[in-house]
């Protein structure tokens, strides 16, 4: 019997498979640009089920499902038993008996991990408040279009130590380059997982010094989904964390800008940064889509 596959961090295929699954993705990219036609998945369904709202990872995915043939189901807690106190483990029961792959976009990461144990088919993790591992495959995939292997290079992470922030720390060890993270103090990353990825980064309350000769620049919102309450309190403590044109200017001369979107302009990061020639976010966020058809590919044909 075939093992299944699932993909809930960037931990769960190694480092060959996801340096195959990056040029896979730019393939399938430049194929699709060129109105080649790639239908493997054809009467194959992805179950997609959302208890967070989302703009780039249910276009991405529904969409990357038509372009290889297939269809996916849009499955929100009003659709669902789930969102009636059905217990996880009969839902993936069921639905895993009926459709072919599943992502899920939630909250605590442990759903996902459950979801997957009783699975029957691949569950891919489409974000949950400890990781977001879609996002840092478009994320590589775009810097290796641009400029080829990540490897050895210099990431500079400024603001929460978050889910995105967890996933860059797992992408550091995975595809080899180091990773500063500038945080204010009181939201550092998880304690566990820097003591786990510490030969791959640095810690530093100070963003300059975290962007100082960096050859890639992340940001997210100071306050994610869930934190809008505290969001006062963050623009006070986020103050000297803005990536603006003085924070990039520190960076290598080629070095870019990424934002897994959606952005506060004038918060984490300027207008004109966002908006500026080192900016490459729009690129990075159409990649999601090529990304995660490569994924489904690799977990499903």
């Amino acid at each position: 019997m075939t093992t299944v596959r699932h993909f809930l961090t960037l931990m769960d295929l190694s480092k060959s498979e996801l340096n195959t699954l990056i040029q896979r993705a730019i393939t399938l990219k430049q194929d699709w640009k060129k109105n080649i036609s790639y239908t493997p998945l054809q009467q194959r369904t992805l179950a997609m089920i959302f208890d967070k709202a989302s703009t780039r990872t249910r276009v991405s995915f529904e969409t990357g499902m038509m372009q290889l043939g297939g269809h996916a189901l849009f499955l929100s807690p009003q659709d669902t038993q789930l969102g009636r106190g059905e217990p996880i483990k009969d839902a993936s029961r069921v639905i895993s008996s009926m459709t072919d792959i599943i992502m899920i976009r939630t909250f605590a990461h442990e759903t996902v991990e459950e979801f997957a144990q009783y699975s029957q088919v691949p569950v891919i993790n489409a974000l949950t408040d400890d990781y977001h591992p879609c996002q840092l495959l478009a994320d590589v995939m775009t810097y290796v279009e641009l400029h080829g292997s990540i490897e050895g290079k210099t990431v500079a992470w400024v603001g929460d130590g978050n889910n995105m922030c967890h996933s860059w720390m797992n992408a550091a060890q995975q595809f080899s380059f180091h990773l500063n993270i500038a945080c204010p103090k009181g939201y550092e990353p998880n304690a566990v997982l820097m003591e786990q990825r510490a030969e791959y980064i640095t810690l530093t309350h100070n963003a300059k010094e975290a962007v100082l000769n960096s050859d890639l620049v992340v940001t997210d919102v100071w306050a994610s989904m869930g934190q809008e309450e505290e969001q006062q309190k963050r623009e006070i403590a986020f103050a000297d964390f803005q990536v603006n044109d003085e924070l990039m200017a520190l960076g290598n001369k080629d070095a870019v800008f990424m934002h897994c979107l959606p952005a506060h302009r004038g918060e984490e990061v300027s207008e004109t940064v966002l908006e500026g020639k080192q900016s490459v976010v729009w690129q990075e966020a159409e990649n999601r889509l090529h990304a995660q058809k490569a994924l489904i590919e690799f977990l499903v044909v």
